[in-house]
């Protein structure tokens, strides 16, 4: 091997980091708008969007404009102290969403600890103790912590940590009736994703949600709702539960609240928020200014600049074309999704698939084995859709 060889990126790679990822041999070196490119100066057409994060698109120039003002005027002084950018970026998320309060991290799986800690905090002290078991759903995923992914209905996430984290139950998700079997004394709350995204794009039968908010009601448990990866306009509105005409007590967000600068955060109601007293929670790193002030400027895009309303069309103008190749090849079983989370379930290992559409010069996704999930940029447009479909047209052809 050549010392080229031995210093590339790849070789590199594989030498010193943790092999945790099954990566494709594909080496990214710069991105703009919905187009990546690698270091041979490849250009794709990126329909994964960093997992449904860069919903601004690749070097957005406002992301670039903030991190270089705030970068020069404050980073980071720690919770300890107010900072301005922190509490503009909770007012704004207040304002359009169910919330009256927020508490910021840094990724999803924080705010779903978060929120896992909130719901049982609040139980204990309102039920002296007796209450801190929460439902989640099978198929679900919550995160990588030790308390998320005990909370997780993947058991492939959970293979060799045991002990897991104690007090969660399963239930399969769209099933009202073993939601309420599953509810007992010991239960606090139910948690779960509006759309399941890593459980492959599974959408919730009409009726559902409202359903699970009605035997939370009568039960008295917390509604926590997962909307890391369905926030911020994925689905066609701002936050997926404003398609259902119901409302959670506590919601966490991240991923595309920061278009790839880490932030998160767990929003609740002022009767949930009351449980978290000073010192009964806390983060070194959570809502630092820069991240903030990105934050809000990526949330004011999103509301003000027709990125919502894009994600809506869009996402329907995409399953329509989708549509048109599932009535020429039989191999597409079924199209899901809302807005720009879309999935896609094959009769095949959708991998082959995945390094197809590499090939032909599109990032794509494959979650559950054969489910092709599609979350491109909320910019995305006609023509990249047009030309993705033209490319899979070709790939579906020669199966």
């Amino acid at each position: 091997m050549t010392d080229i060889n031995k210093n590339s990126t790849k070789a590199l790679a594989d030498k010193y980091i943790f092999q945790t990822y099954g990566r494709f041999p594909v080496v990214l070196t710069k991105g703009k708008g919905c187009r990546v490119w690698d270091e041979e100066g490849r250009e794709y057409i990126d329909f994964v969007g960093g997992i449904a994060v860069c919903a601004l698109g690749h070097s957005s120039p406002l992301i670039t404009r903030v991190l270089d003002e705030q970068s020069r005027i404050l980073v980071h002084v720690s919770n300890l102290y107010y900072t301005r950018p922190q509490a503009e970026l909770a007012r704004l998320l207040v304002e359009n969403s169910f919330a009256d309060r927020v508490f910021f991290c840094n990724s999803g799986a924080e705010a779903n600890e978060a929120a896992i800690k909130i719901a049982r905090r609040y139980s204990n002290e309102k039920y002296d103790n007796k209450r801190n078991n929460i439902i989640s759903m099978k198929g679900s995923f919550h995160g990588r912590t030790m308390a998320t992914l005990s909370a997780t209905g993947q058991e492939k996430v959970k293979t060799g940590y045991n002990p897991l984290v104690q007090g969660f139950k399963f239930v399969p998700f769209n099933d009202l009736s073993s939601l309420e079997k599953a509810v007992d004394e010991t239960v606090c709350a139910v948690m779960l994703e509006p759309i399941q995204c890593e459980g492959g794009i599974i959408c919730p039968d009409e009726g559902y949600l409202k359903g699970v908010r009605d035997i939370c009601d009568k039960n008295g448990l917390v509604l926590i709702f997962d909307e890391v990866q369905t926030g911020m306009g994925r689905t066609g509105r701002l936050f997926a539960y404003e398609h259902f005409g119901i409302k959670p007590d506590v919601m966490t967000l991240a991923k595309a609240l920061g278009n790839g600068f880490p932030i998160g955060a767990m929003l609740a109601t002022e009767d949930l928020s009351s449980a978290f007293t000073k010192g009964a929670h806390a983060t070194t790193f959570g809502g630092t200014p820069l991240a903030t002030a990105v934050a809000k400027a990526v949330t004011e895009s999103i509301i003000n600049d027709g990125l919502i309303d894009n994600s809506r069309d869009m996402g329907d103008y995409f399953k329509g074309r989708l549509g048109e190749l599932k009535e020429k090849y039989s191999v597409i079983r079924q199209i899901r999704g809302m807005g720009l989370v879309i999935g896609l379930e094959m009769e095949i290992e959708g991998t082959p698939i995945v390094n197809a559409c590499i090939e032909k010069g599109f990032l794509v996704n494959c979650v559950q084995e054969k489910v092709i999930r599609l979350v491109p940029p909320l910019i995305i447009g006609r023509k990249e859709i047009d030309l993705f479909i033209d490319a899979f047209n070709d790939i579906l052809r020669t199966i």
